[in-house]
């Protein structure tokens, strides 16, 4: 580590020259709380996100409340964050959610789909096709309304129902995805199963496809501490966004064994030392997660917070820098 708290710089050849974070710890990461967090908290938490230097802060949720209670809020908080000098995309379920979204002047949407049946049905209580059919409109409406549309796609790698996820499954749902408009795909790890050797192999198959590595994000959980692992994996092969949770925040409330997202410190500090920007202070990024954490009332599980914070029992001794959002 440096005299700064940052890590020495050594880039390697062939990496992208910047990554754009996906920051998703206000949506996926809070959607999991055992209670609710106060609209106001999450409106800071998004201000502060912004003002650490992340670009995309994906802000809420218009799903039904009873799906996911604690975004019941989103009509609430949309508008005290719309006019942040971010893209703050939201997730849409249905027709009825992109109406709420759209009502609210959101421009950038995300729908959500799964590769396998299982969770289709325990997420959506609804087969891969129907989820599909029910979709389609939604996203062809959502880009006549001159929104982007960003499609996430759960269960890429493993399922916990089904176990190992065939490649060719995912292809096809990501095509489906891609052949009814969305701009982007998010692939999914959604318990953390996958490993560096599947990462390789889903996006070479996808190329075949002829779904461009452009196009895709990738999304990983740190189950069995392969997230980094499999990010580097995904960058090598030429992604340049992914996404990540400031603080290690969120699981799925729909798959038990779903554990924290990918820390986005943790991201920045591995990116930093390879060379690649993301255009994020870290420093700032750190102090933010603590404070969430504090709100939370529970330490970070991310472990640069842990580490640039003295430890876990630390945390509240560490003073930020002024803030600006």
């Amino acid at each position: 580590m440096t005299a700064a708290g940052l890590p020495m710089t050594v880039p390697e050849p062939g990496l992208p020259a910047r990554v754009r974070i996906h920051e998703v710890g206000a949506r996926d990461g809070l959607q999991n709380e055992q209670r609710a967090v106060p609209t106001e908290v999450k409106a800071e938490f998004v201000r502060q996100l912004v003002g650490a230097g992340l670009t995309t802060v994906e802000a809420t949720s218009f799903v039904h409340p009873e799906w996911v209670p604690q975004l019941a809020d989103a009509e609430r908080l949309f508008p005290l964050v719309r006019d942040l000098d971010a893209e703050l995309p939201v997730l849409v379920p249905n027709a009825h959610g992109l109406d709420r979204a759209l009502a609210l002047g959101a421009d950038r949407v995300a729908v959500f789909a799964s590769a396998t049946e299982s969770f289709a049905k325990a997420n959506l209580n609804r087969t891969v096709d129907e989820t599909l059919a029910v979709l389609a409109p939604v996203v062809a409406r959502a880009r006549e309304e001159g929104a982007h549309v960003r499609g996430y796609l759960s269960m890429c790698f493993g399922d916990p129902w089904e176990g190992p996820v065939p490649a060719e499954q995912v292809v096809r749902v990501c095509r489906a995805l891609i052949d009814m408009g969305c701009e982007e795909l998010s692939l999914g790890d959604t318990v953390g199963v996958a490993t560096a050797g599947q990462v390789t192999d889903l996006l070479t198959r996808l190329n075949t496809a002829g779904v461009p590595t452009g196009v895709l994000g990738v999304h990983f959980h740190d189950t069995y501490g392969q997230a980094l692992a499999n990010t580097l994996t995904a960058l090598r092969h030429g992604v340049t966004t992914v996404d990540a949770s400031a603080g290690g925040l969120g699981g799925c409330p729909f798959a038990r064994s779903a554990t924290g997202n990918l820390a986005t410190e943790d991201l920045v500090w591995m990116l930093r030392g390879l060379g690649v920007d993301t255009g994020v202070d870290l420093d700032l990024l750190t102090a933010t997660s603590v404070w969430m954490a504090e709100q939370l009332g529970r330490p970070s599980p991310s472990r640069t917070v842990r580490a640039l914070t003295g430890g876990a029992a630390d945390q509240s001794a560490h003073t930020p820098k002024e803030r600006t959002a």
